[in-house]
């Protein structure tokens, strides 16, 4: 055991190490001389054709192109927090009232934002004004172009040096002055802003007024574009959504050497994608100006070739076709898994159908991998993801029953675990394209999380890892079994904690669950205080990650650098608060907590009453393995420590639970007696003395 601490403790060093020492991003390109942003609210890439947006089709054609995922606090973007959010560079919101930005007040050349101070002072927007406030200080020439653009561009008091309503009021003089020109062009929103507040309706307007909103949108854009002076770089992004739905949005950069190549930056990590902070770091930089670290977005940055606006909108219409059907596929997963119960329940007392509750155990467990899978396949319908879905299950459940290994009680649990830990071990390693439109995993549209490890994967791949390394524990049992565990455990945990994982309470409640695992293969005991110094060593491991990239340069940092900088000033509290409640609200979730209920209440039952409850499965299987019993209970601390630690609370506990529980009955009905076929296996002595 002390080598494997050891080989645990190497390898968690060396990929801190590497990750410190990773090297640093491309140099930034030199500042331009002037920048346009152009913020069309509403806006996404279905919008962007020949025939109803010429100009901005044009311009989309000698750009670099990408995704925006307009989230700023709630889960639609009205215009109002969209521009405030590009003032402050973080996320923001102005409050209840959230819909057009507040018409300026003129004031000679320039204009006043009303009622601006009262977004920091009482609305604690404290960073509200960072862009206008920076680009003065720097003595930066700015000019600000509708209601949205003077929001952005004012400065921690509300004023704006140069301000004009409309683009037929700009001269080409009030552009040759400006180093930074921003125009609001709110025409595909306004329909949508009836009494000046958002409505939360998706379909205002027929399909002719969007077209002929789209018109107008273009022709105004086309009017700045067209007496731009030469050189000028261009940014172009749907700053907000509409209606009820949160959607993509388009983005663009038009300077030299961006023609038909993708947009993203490090935000996201992703080369397609990027959020509304980009937009204030990128202005800030292309001009020349150091940004304050107050601000967390990221330089745009252009990819690889070939990028074009149809592949942009595929990406929005996948991520719509996830999120349309995500809460009735979790809901038929919690009747599935309550059904499941209680169908055990009633044939395991009774002793039949014994291998179709096998049958149905194996395929419940292989269930939420195939959502990962899936996106190995190109889809874009409902039928292609649930085709797709479908044909995975069944070749996985498949596998798992027909193979060689199926006569083995841990067969089938091995290639069901083994298939997920693999899985999501290999979308760390290649950048996480598997958990992206997942129902298992996140959505860029919604702004939770764009790379790393998700809390769902997370909990697919903690009992994943126990599981299979258990298999290994039962062949080869004692010491070997134990450093197997610590290993391939520690392993995981690395992955799911570092730099391609970036995931915070994950390790924390990983740590405990191998090492409790590891401990009770050798016989050892677990008291409450080892468990809780279990917790502490998890604590302290994902301390180590987020110091470890705090300490690389600002625009490589993930949130948990990032977390690190918000205890340093104080705003870890209000960061760690929110993720509180956010734990809670998962606590009466219908479609997570009767996955928890009727499995932990099938579990102890059957433990606790084995003949009236399930036959003896249960203890039959822990018989049978010594192992798969310390791997259960490792597993069920990771989920209990997960759901108390994570923001996703339930839905932790809920996905470990729904994959160990019927692989564990598989396994419990294999080794009872007269359900078994002859087997010749190195074990077969042990399920012999069980029986």
């Amino acid at each position: 055991m002390r080598r494997a601490l050891v080989i645990v403790t190497m390898l968690m060093g060396q990929l801190l190490l590497a990750g410190a020492l990773a090297p640093a991003g491309l140099a930034a390109p030199p500042p331009a001389a002037r920048v346009a942003l152009i913020g069309i609210p509403g806006l996404h890439w279905n919008d962007i054709t020949p025939q109803d947006t010429p100009n901005l089709f044009k311009l989309s054609q000698s750009s670099a192109i990408g995704s925006m995922s307009v989230r700023t606090v709630g889960s639609v973007t009205c215009p109002y927090d969209g521009w405030l959010t590009v003032s402050a560079g973080i996320r923001s919101a102005s409050g209840g009232s959230c819909g057009a930005p507040p018409v300026p007040e003129q004031r000679g050349a320039g204009a006043v934002i009303p009622g601006f101070r009262a977004l920091i002072d009482v609305g604690e927007q404290k960073n509200a004004g960072a862009l206008g406030e920076t680009l003065k200080k720097a003595g930066a020439s700015t000019i600000a172009i509708g209601p949205g653009a003077a929001l952005a561009l004012a400065d921690t008091t509300g004023a704006v040096p140069v301000y004009r309503s409309s683009p037929l009021q700009v001269k080409t003089a009030d552009l040759q002055s400006a180093q930074l020109v921003a125009m609001d062009v709110d025409d595909l929103i306004r329909p949508y802003l009836p009494g000046g507040r958002i409505a939360r309706v998706p379909d205002l307007l027929s399909a002719e007024d969007r077209r002929n909103a789209l018109h107008l949108a273009d022709a105004k854009a086309e009017a700045l574009l067209s007496i731009l002076p030469p050189g000028t770089t261009v940014m172009l992004a749907g700053i907000s959504d509409h209606g009820s739905v949160p959607h993509l949005r388009a983005a663009m950069l038009s300077e030299p050497g961006a023609q038909g190549r993708s947009l993203g930056a490090a935000s996201t990590r992703r080369d397609d994608i990027s959020i509304l902070p980009d937009l204030t770091t990128t202005v800030l930089t292309k001009l020349g100006v150091a940004v304050p670290a107050t601000i967390i977005g990221q330089l745009w940055e252009t990819g690889a070739t070939g990028a074009t606006p149809r592949h942009m909108a595929d990406a929005d219409e996948s991520a719509q076709t996830m999120r349309s059907v995500k809460g009735p596929y979790f809901t038929v997963l919690a009747v599935l898994q309550v059904l499941f119960y209680v169908l055990a329940f009633l044939l395991l007392r009774r002793r039949k159908g014994l291998p179709w509750v096998r049958l149905a155990a194996v395929a419940l467990a292989a269930l939420p991998v195939t959502s990962f899978l899936v996106n190995l396949l190109p889809w874009s319908s409902h039928v292609e993801l649930f085709g797709g879905m479908a044909a995975f299950w069944a070749a996985l459940t498949v596998l798992a029953l027909a193979g060689p290994w199926r006569r083995h009680p841990l067969g089938p649990l091995a290639v069901v675990a083994g298939a997920t830990t693999l899985t999501l071990a290999g979308d760390l390693l290649t950048g996480t394209t598997l958990q992206l439109n997942s129902f298992m995993g996140f959505s860029a549209e919604q702004g939770a999380r764009y790379y790393g490890l998700g809390n769902i994967p997370f909990a697919l791949l903690a009992t994943g890892t126990l599981l299979t390394t258990t298999v290994i524990a039962h062949r080869f049992p004692g010491r070997i079994g134990a450093a197997v565990v610590a290993v391939l455990g520690a392993f995981a945990m690395v992955l799911g904690g570092s730099g391609l994982g970036s995931d915070f309470g994950g390790v924390i409640a990983f740590v405990p669950g191998i090492a409790v695992t590891a401990l009770l293969i050798l016989g050892k005991r677990i008291s409450v205080l080892k468990l809780a110094l279990f917790c502490v060593a998890g604590g302290l491991a994902v301390t180590a990650f987020a110091v470890a990239n705090y300490l690389r340069p600002p625009s490589e940092q993930s949130h948990l650098g990032r977390f690190v900088g918000q205890v340093l000033n104080g705003e870890a509290v209000e960061v760690v608060w929110r993720k509180f409640e956010a734990m809670i609200s998962t606590l009466i979730n219908p479609n997570l907590v009767p996955i928890v209920l009727a499995a932990l209440g099938f579990l102890i039952y059957a433990i606790l009453r084995p003949e009236k409850a399930s036959a003896g499965v249960v203890p039959a299987a822990f018989t049978y393995s010594p192992a798969l019993k310390a791997g259960l209970i490792g597993t069920l601390v990771s989920g209990v420590v997960g759901m108390l630690v994570n923001d996703s609370g339930a839905a932790i506990l809920s996905m470990a639970l729904a994959m160990a529980i019927p692989l564990l009955l598989s396994v419990g009905i294999a080794v009872l007696p007269g359900t078994r076929e002859p087997v010749k296996d190195p074990d077969e002595h042990l399920a012999t003395s069980s029986t």
